[in-house]
């Protein structure tokens, strides 16, 4: 089959029936939704940019395992030049929506799935790595979005899956029958998955031999029997119901996320690719958790050139473009920005290939990246605020701006530079509004703090990636300390 367009894309999801809530209701018609159509367009963004010849180099690859032209977002690296090819795809992404499209978790997951079903399979001689290479083509061969489904609710945080008052609070196998097993639980936070057609289902943290319920990976259609999603809130989300392009700042692109229940849902067996082996659920954690910290190096860059850029128009449209305070803090958020991409590239060049043949990136790098977006956005935020000014919170509505008595006022004390009208100068502001305070802050400003692990996660990586004893005994040599 060949690579879907954007509206193909589109279509194959109005022919699913997931079922979907938000505010109390079933959405119907999840499609046209104004508040998650905004969402549906980022991730067709990813299947428009691979229909261009412009972006055939980052967009598409040749299969490797079916010598068929796939979406990279299928794609298992094969390369460093895979892996660095990734990120600068990512960035491209972000900077033509300014908002998550969502496909990078499920490429995430496809890769740490690749190698731990190899290495699972090598130990006990299962069949998850045939399982997931067949899952894993039909997806990159008809062109599918998949979402990866990684973060349980949790409930009491110090306590193991297996010893939580309420069983439920970890994903796990209820029932295990000849053709499959039944699995009970949620995975919250989820981005993008009333815009998938599959979701990959992983552990979310390191298990022992007692969490053997709940060391479980499997693929599932999105509209399986027993799945639903629960939407949530974002600041600002129902300015899109208003129907005001101007208040919404992004009124194209978007993102939202849900908590995702699994009330029994059957998984036959060859779309399982862990069932009990408690011991490998670290290792696919970890190598998830990876890849996806390398993929803030891409995509939270092509966001923030695009705040940057808004950044830098405001303060033409505000006459303070020639300050040089001013030119001092777009040097600033540039610079916060690329040393974020310089992080993506870095771990890219330093990888590796794992026993399977596929690719992995340097750990320790990528959770350095992962760490540095933890902070960088939110300085750049700040100072996106800072050069566009009180006027960003405080403005009119588009509706005070059109009527017919307050127009004309809004228009004459509101208007900044002589020669730009004030409808631009409020559409900017309303942009970086959006970004960061409005909806697609959940997909930048607070996803760069909570996304692929919260900050604690990344530095017990590096803890324990940074090999502090060998470095210790690089300093011990140079001080000729002899024990």
């Amino acid at each position: 089959m060949a690579l879907m367009t954007g509206e193909q894309y589109i279509e194959s999801i109005r022919k699913m029936n997931m079922e979907i809530y938000m505010f109390g209701e079933k959405v119907e018609n999840p499609v046209d939704n104004p508040i998650l159509r905004p969402s549906l367009n980022s991730v067709r963004m990813t299947y428009d940019l691979a229909q261009d010849p412009q972006y055939q180099d980052l967009m598409v690859v040749t299969s490797p395992f079916t010598g068929e032209k796939i979406n990279r977002f299928t794609h298992i690296h094969q390369s460093t030049e895979d892996l660095k090819n990734k990120v600068k795809m990512q960035r491209l992404c972000g900077q033509k929506t300014a908002a998550c499209f969502q496909r990078c978790v499920g490429m995430d997951a496809f890769n740490a799935e690749f190698s731990t079903t190899y290495e699972i399979d090598k130990k006990y001689g299962t069949s998850y790595h045939e399982n997931f290479k067949k899952f894993m083509n039909y997806c990159a061969t008809n062109d599918l979005t998949v979402d990866g489904a990684m973060t349980d609710p949790k409930g009491d945080r110090s306590k193991a899956p297996h010893a939580q008052e309420d069983p439920d609070m970890y994903l796990r196998v209820v029932e295990r029958r000849p053709d499959g097993i039944v699995v009970r639980g949620a995975k919250a936070h989820q981005t993008g998955i009333c815009n998938s057609h599959e979701v990959i289902v992983m552990p979310t943290i390191a298990m022992g031999p007692d969490d053997k319920d709940y060391a479980v990976s499997f693929a599932v259609p999105v509209d399986t029997e027993g799945i639903f999603m629960i939407i949530g809130r974002q600041s600002c989300d129902t300015r899109k119901l208003e129907g005001s392009q101007m208040d919404v700042g992004n009124s194209e692109f978007g993102g939202v996320e849900a908590l995702v229940v699994f009330e029994d849902v059957f998984v036959p067996n060859d779309r399982i690719f862990m069932n009990g082996e408690a011991e490998f659920a670290g290792m696919l954690v970890e190598r998830f958790a990876g890849y996806h910290r390398q993929s803030y190096g891409g995509c939270k860059v092509g966001v923030g050139d695009v705040l940057i850029g808004a950044a830098a128009v405001a303060a033409e449209y505000n006459g303070v473009a020639k300050a040089s305070a001013v030119k001092d803090k777009l040097i600033e958020m540039t610079h916060l920005n690329e040393t974020l991409f310089c992080c993506g590239l870095a771990c890219s060049t330093e990888g590796t290939a794992t026993e399977s043949g596929a690719y992995i990136i340097n750990l320790l790098l990528a959770n350095v990246c992962k760490q540095n977006v933890t902070r960088f956005p939110y300085e750049i935020v700040r100072l996106a605020e800072d050069i566009a000014g009180g006027l960003m919170v405080t403005a009119p509505s588009e509706k005070d701006f059109r009527d017919e008595k307050l127009g004309k006022y809004i228009d004459k004390y509101f208007r900044g530079v002589a020669d730009v009208t004030t409808e631009n100068r409020l559409k900017i502001l309303r942009l970086i509004e959006n970004l960061s305070l409005g909806t697609a802050a959940v997909g930048y400003r607070t996803e760069s703090m909570h996304g692929a692990g919260s900050p604690q996660a990344q530095r017990i990586m590096i803890a324990r990636q940074g090999n502090l004893g060998a470095k210790k005994q690089l300093a011990k040599a140079i001080a000729h300390i002899e024990e």
